[in-house]
């Protein structure tokens, strides 16, 4: 897989099929409707069920209600519903232009002998539809059925993704072995994820089970569809990757036991448990036959379905998928996983400079001093880094060698490798100048993450990452009339950190870039934030001219059309003052201000993607004096939706 696969390349492999008939099956009565079907070879038919319990069995003329040796058989689909056909249907194929016969084999009523038949390419004259009827009307009670089932067909179950709500229609599936359960997605990105009992938001380990990846779409149905198939009489639980969909209770079982402790109940009371957002597996589609528009689809890697080509309302699932061809690039080998963080001032060494793709530049143009100010926001750099470097080079270790092992594909462990060595050699730019100047070069802290998983871990490295773009853009903004040359060091540095932010944001299933420009952020804010959520109190050596701010209570409030409206701002009296308002930071230093009103705030529709906010006293004139009257924060929310 290579990298690019993030974005799914997928490849469409067209399958020919033939004219489908309906047949309704006991709807309005015992009987088949239309009893008689003329089709060609090639052409399907699909049974569509009605109460209360039936079945279709192949037979023969001579004996109309006992099974045809070698015939088909759906098996029993019991339903309540009178007025809507059972979500279970059974297709046929028509392999020739012999005759078909078909009974329902249900004993309760002895419904062949009540004349509950059926026919497909009945003759119009000798042995008719009509004369088959009146051979079942005579035959001997009670009738037979085959042993097992399904067989000769196709049996199969839709399942809603997303109708009315983070939801499977329906969540409790009860399937005969060989059963197709064929998930239809709807909006707005959702997966189907298999899980075990005890670990009801986590994917089984190794590529085992299945994955559909999420499937982005605002169209209900899409004409997405992914397919798996009862392979025994062993419980199947699945769930929702997206967000905490999970833990909110989009999960859903086939063949759950109706009792014990292993229900269906008992585990979305497990899934309701689980903190944070789901897990997912780092390829897609595995497991299963992902269809878009009745065509197969297959991909080399990723986890998020190119949707652009579904078109509501899907045509018919082929029976059976087609080959694949062209299958998938070999993995590229895994790196060495990075060493344990250097000190800020280390050398790099020729394998970190292979590993990040160069080398700090050769000559940065120093000028033949430096303001105190550029120092001030070197030293804060270089802070920043040192949070940054430790958790990438630590995470990449997790990846390769420990608990995360397995979780991420060549390619993308190689991704974040190299993305930790670029942050090593990026500080450089701060810690290089410092010495130069004979400045302090500010050492590393001791560091506490809210890392219980690699979500988790992909979450704080692009909240430090974006921090940072923050950075950048107000120290350009600061230095450039004292200290320009600054600017060229920084600026590529920022280029290569935002491209950092928008791989993250693609393995969050975020768009790479949700804005058009990055947000500059002031010094201050940048480390109010850090130094709250991620160093141990007392534990920096080297004292920075900043102070922290409390941390902003922020709950995600309403959303519309998929954009983060409002937000709750839920604090206690320390941070309550009348009048205060939630800044907003936008491009270009721009700031947008919202009243909190009964401890609500509005989200301005002109932001996208990351937003960031701080709650203050009363309004300034520009970005770089919030600090002067912050109160709390700052704080990120996801506006757009992925």
């Amino acid at each position: 897989m290579s990298l690019r696969s993030l974005a799914v390349g997928l490849a469409l492999v067209s399958s020919a099929v033939g004219a489908n008939f309906d047949v309704t099956v006991g709807k309005g009565g015992l009987v088949f409707n239309p009893p008689n079907v003329k089709a060609a070879v090639g052409d399907t038919i699909t049974y569509k069920f009605f109460p209360k319990n039936h079945a279709v069995v192949q037979s023969s003329f001579a004996e109309p209600c006992k099974p045809l040796a070698g015939g088909f058989f759906s098996d029993f689909v019991p339903t309540q519903d009178a007025a809507n056909a059972a979500r279970t249907t059974f297709t046929v194929t028509v392999k020739d232009d012999k005759p078909i016969w078909v009974y329902c084999p249900q004993t309760n009523g002895d419904h062949c002998q009540a004349g509950m038949v059926g026919s497909i390419n009945a003759p119009d004259s000798g042995n008719t539809f009509d004369a088959f009827k009146a051979l079942a009307l005579k035959a001997s009670k009670p009738s037979t059925k085959p042993n097992g089932g399904p067989v000769g067909g196709v049996r199969k179950i839709s399942v809603d993704v997303g109708v009315g709500g983070n939801i499977f229609t329906p969540q409790n599936i009860t399937e005969p072995i060989g059963t197709v359960v064929s998930y239809s997605f709807n909006p707005k990105n959702h997966t189907v994820t298999q899980s075990n009992f005890a670990d009801p938001c986590v994917p089984l380990a190794g590529n085992q089970g299945f994955f559909s990846g999420f499937v982005p779409t605002t169209n209900t149905p899409s004409g997405v569809t992914f397919d798996i198939t009862v392979k025994d009489d062993k419980p199947i639980w699945f769930y929702c990757s997206q967000g905490n969909h999970c833990s909110s209770g989009m999960v859903g079982s086939v063949n759950a036991p109706p009792q014990g402790a292993n229900t269906l109940k008992e585990f979305i009371f497990g899934a309701s448990k689980f903190t944070g957002a789901a897990g997912f597996p780092p390829n897609a589609p595995f497991g299963g036959n992902l269809f878009i528009n009745g065509q197969a689809v297959t991909q080399a890697g990723g986890v998020v379905i190119d949707t652009s080509k579904a078109v509501p309302g899907a045509p018919a699932i082929p029976a059976a998928p087609p080959a694949v061809s062209n299958p998938p690039a070999a993995e590229p080998p895994v790196m060495s996983p990075l060493p344990s963080p250097p000190p800020p001032a280390a050398t790099i060494t020729p394998e970190m400079q292979n590993m990040a793709g160069g080398a700090q530049p050769a000559a940065y143009g120093w000028a033949t001093s430096v303001s105190e100010n550029a120092t001030n926001l070197m030293q804060m750099i270089n802070w920043v880094d040192n949070v940054l470097v430790d958790v990438m080079v630590n995470g990449h270790k997790n990846i390769t060698q420990g608990g995360w092992k397995g979780m991420y594909p060549a390619s993308i462990q190689n991704t974040i490798g190299s993305m930790g060595a670029q942050s090593i050699v990026h500080r450089c730019t701060s810690t290089d100048s410092l010495k130069h100047y004979n400045k302090k070069v500010v050492d590393q802290c001791k560091y506490r993450y809210p890392i219980a998983n690699i979500q988790d871990f992909i979450k704080v490295s692009l909240t430090l990452t974006l921090l940072e773009v923050g950075l950048l853009l107000d120290t350009i903004g600061a230095i450039v009339s004292t200290d320009a040359w600054m600017v060229g060091p920084l600026a590529s540095t920022l280029g290569s950190k935002a491209r950092m932010a928008g791989l993250i944001n693609m393995m969050q299933n975020h768009a790479p870039a949700a804005a058009p420009r990055e947000v500059a952020m002031p010094a201050a804010l940048v480390y109010s934030y850090i130094n709250n959520k991620y160093i141990e109190p007392n534990s920096c050596p080297d004292k920075l001219p900043y102070t922290s701010y409390p941390s902003i209570p922020l709950t995600e409030g309403s959303r519309q059309n998929g954009k983060l409206t409002s937000i709750n701002v839920n604090g206690d009296s320390s941070i309550q003052q009348p009048g205060m308002q939630m800044a907003w930071l936008g491009p270009w230093g721009k700031v947008w201000y919202e009243e909190v009103k009964d401890g609500k705030a509005n989200v301005p529709a002109e932001l996208s993607g990351h937003v960031w906010g701080v709650l203050v006293k009363n309004k300034v004139q520009s970005m770089s004096e919030l600090p002067s009257v912050t109160i709390a924060g700052p704080e990120m929310v996801w506006v757009t939706q992925p």
